[in-house]
């Protein structure tokens, strides 16, 4: 039976990311308040969070004979010091975590919830990626706020950015930090049994040089 993602997200980057795993999908808009959901622990917020996107989008479908519907949610967050650091509220907010975040290692925490609808299983994981922050300059942070592009963004970077490319090195998957890691999503892919349909030249070239051990483990799986 074909298997159909359902990708609870309406962000570019999660269905540009969500591309690469080979399998038709389509995008909705999960309705929720993400500020409903508090854990003190960041990498189990997040997964708390993409939990509440997927069953919202559960609870809005209903599944076919002639396809597997699988609900794929993520949701991603940046913790300095253990303290989560969501969407900046305006500039000035931005400026901020900037700040805080510069020249300093934080955490970025992607957690994914799967849900099968036929059968009602669910999986679910983080991955913490450990982030190396440049020394960029003040007059680097604010043409970068200027840009308006940290607004929509957790911890008010995206590492992506191709003039302000604020990290300088990673430990973890490059692709969870943009805010869904295809590797990690492969190896929960796995647990439900859906078949690997990745294009592994196009993984490895999305995450930009960026070493991801993830990857690698499923390199080697496939042989490759």
């Amino acid at each position: 039976m074909m298997a159909h993602i359902i990708l609870a997200s309406q962000s570019p980057r999660r269905r540009e990311l969500l591309r690469l795993c080979g399998y038709p999908f389509e995008a909705t808009a999960a309705d929720v308040d993400e500020n409903s959901v508090f854990d003190p622990d960041p990498a189990q917020d997040c997964i708390l969070t993409a939990r509440l996107k997927a069953e919202a989008v559960l609870d809005n479908i209903s599944g076919s004979k002639q396809e597997r519907v699988i609900i794929v949610a993520a949701d991603t967050n940046v913790a300095l010091d253990d303290q989560i650091l969501g969407k900046p509220k305006d500039a000035t907010d931005a400026k901020r975590m900037l700040s805080r975040l510069r020249g300093r290692t934080h955490d970025v925490h992607t957690g994914v919830v799967i849900i099968d609808v036929e059968s009602g299983r669910e999986v679910s994981g983080s991955h913490t990626a450990v982030v190396q922050m440049r020394n960029y300059t003040d007059q680097e942070m604010s043409a970068y706020v200027a840009s308006g592009d940290p607004l929509d963004k957790a911890g008010a970077y995206a590492i992506q950015h191709p003039v302000f490319q604020p990290v300088e090195s990673l430990d973890g998957c490059y692709l969870g930090v943009m805010g869904l890691s295809i590797c990690h999503l492969l190896q929960l892919f796995q647990q439900i049994e859906l078949p690997f349909l990745t294009d592994l030249t196009d993984l490895k070239r999305a995450h930009q040089e960026f070493y991801c051990p993830l990857y690698e483990q499923a390199a080697r799986k496939q042989g490759k």
